[in-house]
């Protein structure tokens, strides 16, 4: 119970207490439970114990398959089907037919008493009928050799007859009959060979044919689905139930198609249900607070509360409705929407658990459970490779979801119905395959059209709305071109190195330079306390009139008023966070350092010249701290070379490490390595020395095309105006 009480005690999630935690939990476990149960309650009047309590009229024309009746018919389409049998090799049997008769002429020869000869023959034949066997072998003893050879060549002729039309065990009576001997040999066959014949296919025949079971199976089952199921038409305003009639299943699922629901749901069904969502939204708290915590906020899981009970609802409409094909449901939409504001892993475990809980409650066959299934599988994997960069990759992902349902839905067909699932195609009906593509296209549409909508109501930003705020045309980045254009240009740098370190190790490289783009907005309100904006501007540095607490003031107030300006012109929490957590709790070293030299190391203490934090809680604006630093450091130093620029990435981030700056963050040990090779790559490539071409070139180009305006000097002004003076006075004097 303890670990249950633990899930909630985040703050971040939760603001005020655990008993408030828990009933938001519970209020949102028993809304989903009252929409899932609410369409069986409404309806539970019409039957009791399987008896109708009122009459029904159909609200609509419609047409409902008589599952029983149908079954029926497939069980009698079946049953007529003979079953498959394969002939046996037959040489063994002539084989043993030839020893036998051997025999009988081995014996007949021998020079033994009468007697001797009887009991080996006896023993040799293999005859059930005693008269029979009396008389075959009273034959054998008294005929010519010439009429027991004949014998023996009219049994091989039977025999081989037998053989080629093939017969069962049960068969075998109606072979050792006078009239089947007659109708074979013809009426010249002496009668007293009949007994020895008869004898002889007795001993020898076994049956030849067998039953293949397992094609006896397969002709059966396709007789089956070559069965059409039975259709029971309703038009509008005909009776389907009458009071005190014992309902069926086709009345049952007439019910439904009329709009109706017969499933009888009791109190401990209700609890079933609330106990099943109960478990799922455990299950997936538990996931989010383990692996994906920066979506463990109140905005997040509002959101994911809010599109359940939606998706329910409108689930549950469709099926309620009889006319809407289920394969319509907006899993699809769901799962793409919530990739879009979270991640593709998320989104597709969510959706999975609503399409378990659904499937459940609402008795989805299991075809259409498969079919949703590839879809939100899709669905994810799509939106995971979309680079944002235009709205209609939206409509294009929706598009193949939709291709997906599409072949999802006819292969299902194909092995449900064969032949039939091209009639499919053509015939509009619920389970038309095209309803796939009609299910991604609305999909995409709806995603494009509640994305705004959701950004507006539950304060998330989308990668589209961040790819907004990057335009450089926004009002606050085009005042930092203008009002403090070192640190726009600084920005610009830092968020490159950004992007392309959050792309590296997976994290969100949209966010990272967006964020990046607004972390010294603050920067404004003072743009010449900054070195950045200093040499452009070309004023004296206002730090030396400061002291050093006055200047720590300064500067690190940078954060402070950066999160107002945000808020004043309505960034997100999400970039506001840059803002804020961009230098975490780090050490204002040169002014720290400068309060030292002039106060003493006792009188100062290390605290008072830390920024106010907090630390970087995300991959990303870790990646910022790191590469803001760095930018800045990077650029103080004059043709840096490649062993330098290694020097410093590495005491940035040893400095970062060893302070604890990085201590809340998720960064691991790889991704900070892989940071540090992305950092080096792209500042080699930004401080890659120029060519230097030769002189001679040089003043080649600088006399043919350079245009050169002479700067006079102070003592040529001074005697061009004198020149200027004594002409005029000249002049006068003339003129005089």
């Amino acid at each position: 119970m303890k670990k249950f009480y633990n899930i909630f005690k985040n703050e971040d999630i939760f603001h005020s207490s655990k008993p408030a935690a828990i009933s938001a939990f519970l209020l949102v476990a028993i809304i989903l439970t009252a929409l899932l149960s609410i369409r069986y309650y409404l309806y539970q009047n019409i039957i009791s114990n399987g008896i109708a309590q009122k009459t029904i009229y159909a609200k609509n024309s419609f047409e409902v398959v008589d599952k029983q009746r149908t079954e029926l018919i497939k069980r009698e389409v079946a049953n007529k089907i003979r079953p498959v049998v394969a002939p046996v090799e037959g040489d063994y049997i002539k084989i043993d037919l030839q020893k036998v008769t051997d025999d009988i002429e081995r014996i007949k020869k021998e020079k033994t008493t009468y007697q001797t000869k009887q009991k080996e023959l006896f023993d040799l034949l293999e005859i059930n009928d005693a008269e029979r066997k009396n008389k075959a072998v009273a034959f054998i003893l008294s005929t010519s050799e010439a009429n027991l050879t004949s014998a023996f060549t009219n049994t091989k002729y039977i025999l081989n007859e037998l053989l080629n039309i093939g017969f069962f065990d049960t068969d075998v009576s109606n072979f050792i009959t006078d009239s089947y001997i007659d109708k074979t040999l013809g009426v010249h066959v002496k009668k007293n060979q009949y007994p020895l014949i008869m004898g002889l296919i007795e001993h020898s025949v076994i049956p030849n044919l067998i039953i293949d079971e397992y094609a006896t199976e397969i002709a059966r089952k396709n007789a089956k689905n070559a069965v059409k199921p039975y259709v029971v038409s309703y038009k509008k305003g005909d009776k389907i139930l009458t009071l005190g009639e014992k309902v069926t299943q086709l009345k049952k699922d007439a019910l439904k198609q009329s709009g109706y629901n017969a499933f009888e749901l009791n109190r401990e069904g209700v609890i079933g249900i609330f106990a099943l969502v109960c478990l799922s939204m455990y299950s997936l708290m538990l996931y989010i607070k383990k692996y994906e915590k920066k979506y463990y906020t109140p905005r997040y899981m509002s959101y994911v509360a809010m599109s359940s009970i939606l998706l329910t609802y409108v689930c549950i409409l469709i099926s309620n409705s009889g006319y809407v094909s289920n394969y319509l449901m907006p899993f699809v939409a769901f799962t793409m929407i919530l990739a879009i504001f979270t991640n593709p892993i998320l989104s597709f475990l969510v959706s999975i658990l609503m399409l378990g809980i659904l499937s459940v409650t609402l008795f989805f066959d299991s075809q259409i459970f498969y079919v949703f299934i590839c879809a939100i599988l899709s669905s994810s994997y799509l939106i995971s490779k979309m680079s944002y960069s235009k709205r209609f990759d939206i409509i294009w992902c929706g598009m193949q979801a939709g291709i997906v349902m599409f072949f999802a839905m006819f292969f299902v067909s194909l092995f449900e119905v064969q032949s039939e699932a091209f009639t499919r195609l053509i015939h509009l009906q619920t389970q038309n395959p095209i309803l796939g593509i009609i299910n991604g296209l609305i999909s995409s549409m709806i995603a494009m059209f509640l994305i705004p909508i959701i950004e507006k109501i539950c304060k998330i930003v989308s990668p589209y709305a961040l790819i907004e705020l990057a335009d450089q045309n926004q009002e606050l980045l085009s005042k930092m071109r203008s009002s403090a254009p070192g640190t726009f240009h600084h920005s610009l740098m830092v968020a490159n190195l950004c992007e392309a370190a959050a792309a590296a190790i997976g994290a969100d490289s949209i966010l990272a330079r967006v964020g990046a783009f607004y972390h010294d907005i603050g920067k404004l309100q003072r743009p010449l306390f900054f070195i950045e904006n200093q040499s452009y501007f070309g004023v004296e540095n206002p730090h030396t009139t400061l002291t050093p607490r006055q200047s720590k003031m300064v500067i690190t107030l940078h954060t402070k008023d950066g999160v107002e300006m945000a808020k004043k012109y309505g960034l997100p929490q999400v970039v506001i966070d840059f803002i804020q957590q961009h230098h975490g709790e780090s050490l204002a070293g040169y002014f720290y350092n400068k309060a030292i030299e002039q106060e003493g190391a006792e009188n100062v203490q290390e605290g008072q010249f830390r920024y106010p934090g907090p630390k970087p809680q995300t991959k990303e604006t870790a990646i910022l701290m790191l590469a803001d630093a760095l930018e800045s450091a990077v650029r103080s130093l004059k043709k840096p070379t490649q062993e330098e620029i290694e020097a410093i990435v590495n005491k940035i981030f040893t400095e970062r490490l060893n302070d604890g700056q990085l201590s809340d963050s998720p960064l691991t040990l790889k991704d900070i390595k892989i940071i540090a090779m992305t950092f080096n790559k792209i500042l080699r490539g930004m401080q890659h020395e120029r060519i230097k071409y030769q002189e001679k070139v040089i003043n080649e180009l600088a006399n043919k095309n350079k245009i050169t305006i002479q700067n006079p000097t102070d003592d040529e002004f001074e005697k061009k105006i004198q020149e200027l003076q004594q002409k005029a006075q000249k002049k006068e004097e003339d003129e005089q």
